[in-house]
């Protein structure tokens, strides 16, 4: 989806757990399932099924799990605190502000009306689907973009950019997370939340573009 295009310097940004708060929805998603809302276990876990005390599923109750992943979940997701203001100052900077997200492409709509009704000030959503092969899916569209930096909270997101583009990783909840290995790929800097790396940027980038 897209809202306008300019030649302001682009920064590309990861929706779930950069944006919005995907472990959150996911309670909401298990709860809408099956009528019971799960316990948190492990506000520090990763992975969703970490924080929540919620049983492996398989066979009719995995489809009937995934079935509440739907437009209405996609378009409901709430904002990690201080992201809005964070994307805010960013554009007040001077930047235009574009979410790379492995989400399917049936619902890069329903993202997109979740941020614009959130009052995010991004200017298009590029789905590229969830992965399939090995490799990052972002990298073709990252490249397309030519954005001054990535922000992502999924290491391996982070792989295989050009090396102008500046990898920022959001390393948040450390339990379980794939990010503390990184034997393969170290990212050009490290924060933890949106706001702290718009504030680490900006500084570093005299406040403005």
């Amino acid at each position: 989806m897209t809202a306008t295009t300019t030649t302001r310097p682009c920064i590309a940004l990861d929706v779930d757990g950069v944006l919005l708060d995907y472990n959150l929805a996911y309670a909401g998603a298990w709860e809408r399932a099956f009528g019971v809302r799960p316990t948190l276990i492990d506000p520090q876990a990763y992975w969703p099924m970490d924080r929540w005390g919620v049983e492996r599923l398989e066979g009719e109750r995995l489809k009937q799990f995934r079935a509440s992943f739907d437009d209405e979940f996609w378009s409901t997701i709430p904002p990690v605190e201080g992201a809005v203001q964070a994307c805010r100052d960013l554009v007040s900077a001077g930047y235009r502000l574009v979410c790379v997200t492995a989400l399917e492409v049936q619902f890069a709509q329903a993202r997109w009306c979740n941020l614009m009704d959130l009052g995010f000030a991004v200017e298009e959503v590029v789905a590229v689907g969830k992965p399939g092969e090995p490799g990052n899916p972002k990298a073709v569209p990252v490249a397309a973009l030519q954005p001054v930096a990535m922000v992502d909270d999924y290491l391996p997101y982070l792989v295989g950019l050009h090396a102008d583009v500046h990898a920022a990783l959001i390393d948040r909840d450390p339990h379980g997370s794939p990010n503390a290995d990184a034997s393969t790929h170290r990212a050009n800097s490290s924060h933890v939340d949106l706001k702290g790396f718009t504030r680490w940027w900006l500084a570093a980038n005299g406040g403005r573009r």
